[in-house]
Order: C-alpha cells, then structure tokens, then sequence
C-alpha cells in the first residue's frame, strides 16, 4: 500500500503551482513548508501563516518520481497486490486506478491519516489482515507510526522534507528509494 504525495509523486510542483496561484514566492512557500515539517505541524498551515487561502493545485503525471512505476511493476509481477491511499483529492485516484489494484483517498473516505479509522478503512479496502499490509510512506507521523499501530509492516521512503527531517521507529524498514521496496520485503 503505497502513500501518494512524496512517495508515488514528487510534490515540488505542487507547491510551486500553488504558490503562483497564491501570488507568493515560491522559495518563501517552501522554506516555511520546511519549517513546519521540522517542528511537526500540518503542512496546510502554510497558508495560514502566509495570510492567503489555501489554492487549488493538482499532481501531474510526470511527477511521479521515476521509482514509481517501474516498482509497482516489479511488485504487480511478483503476484503482490498493490494499493495507493493518501490525503488526496478523489482525483489523484483517476490517474493511479490504472497502475494499482485498488486506490483510495482522504477526500472519498471523509478521514484522513493519521486517523486510525484511515488505516482501517485500509485494511477493509486491502481485504487481507494488517499484519499482510506493508504501508510505504515518506512520514513518520502521517504513514509509518499510524502504520505500525494499525499493526501493519511499515516502511519509510527517505525523500521529500518529512522523510529527512524525521528517522522512523527501529521497527520499521527503511529504504531510500522504491528501487529498494521489493527486496526489503521479501519478494
């Protein structure tokens, strides 16, 4: 079960699109972007904290990071299910439904991660016990502590600013790219 933005996608674009649509400087959106990440607190903040409402910005298919793919191949040909869930708009679902055997987002299911009931709904939608899980994710907070709780194999994905600014549990596995996934669970 793969999280979606800065796991699957790079979100750089994201962020820039929106600090354009926003009028701010981009370096201004993503230094206090980082700031948050570092101390913790909800990434929308940033517009709080800017003073502006939070703009519409979308993932585009060519930011997939260039491990994506080629691993939910590798896994898909192992005979391994795959799933993508995140704290997405229901349209990010459109675009991964032809690359995943299931998709889910926050926006569709009304509950975001960390919410346990997120994790849950999961498992649910993954149809197999969580222990048979293996939630990949760039955060520790949002995807691999919940993961674990929920008594799913976590793995974090060391990318994007939540992934370096924060070192998961010893119980879970640690990859620094997709290229890594496959072999780091055994298939």
């Amino acid at each position: 079960m793969f999280d979606v933005g800065e796991t699957l996608f790079d979100e750089t674009g994201i962020w820039q699109r929106a600090a354009d649509v926003a009028g701010v400087p981009r370096f201004t959106v993503m230094g206090i972007l980082g700031g948050l990440a570092a101390r913790g607190e909800h990434h929308s903040r940033v517009w709080e904290l800017l003073g502006v409402e939070h703009p519409a910005s979308m993932f585009e298919p060519g930011e997939l990071y260039p491990d994506a793919l080629p691993c939910i191949s590798a896994l898909r040909s192992r005979g391994v299910r795959v799933g993508t869930v995140g704290n997405t708009p229901e349209a990010v679902e459109d675009f991964l439904r032809a690359h995943a055997d299931f998709v889910g987002s926050s926006a569709r299911w009304g509950v975001e991660k960390p919410d346990q009931a997120f994790f849950r709904r999961v498992v649910d939608e993954a149809g197999v016990g969580s222990a048979d899980i293996a939630y990949v994710g760039d955060r520790v907070d949002n995807d691999v502590e919940p993961a674990l709780a929920a008594g799913m194999v976590a793995v974090h994905v060391r990318r994007g600013p939540w992934g370096y600014l924060h070192d998961p549990p010893p119980e879970a596995i640690s990859i620094r790219s997709l290229d890594e996934l496959p072999e780091a669970l055994g298939v």
